[in-house]
């Protein structure tokens, strides 16, 4: 599994409207508001690199008021929590 977080500044007034329509996204299992130098960070859970590269350059890009992402690779999970394991039995 490819886990990545993804960074992204919005437009101020149209946050919310932007993180509904992430949170629709399959692949993007989780989607925050969040304080400093961005306003939402989304986390990306899918299969392979091209699956990833397909949400970021395609889905993503799709969406209006994005004014700049930064994508970040996850490489190992320091969590309480076995997240592959959860997400694999459709938790």
């Amino acid at each position: 599994m490819v886990t990545a977080i993804i960074m992204l500044s919005v437009e101020k007034k149209h946050i919310n409207q932007v993180a509904e329509k992430l949170a629709s996204i399959e692949g993007l299992s989780e989607v925050y508001s969040v304080s400093g130098s961005y306003d939402i960070a989304a986390i990306a859970r899918v299969q392979t690199n091209d699956q990833l590269s397909e949400l970021v350059t395609q889905h993503l890009a799709q969406i209006d008021y994005i004014l700049k992402t930064e994508t970040m690779l996850a490489f190992q999970a320091y969590s309480k929590h076995d997240l592959e394991g959860m997400f694999s039995v459709g938790v």
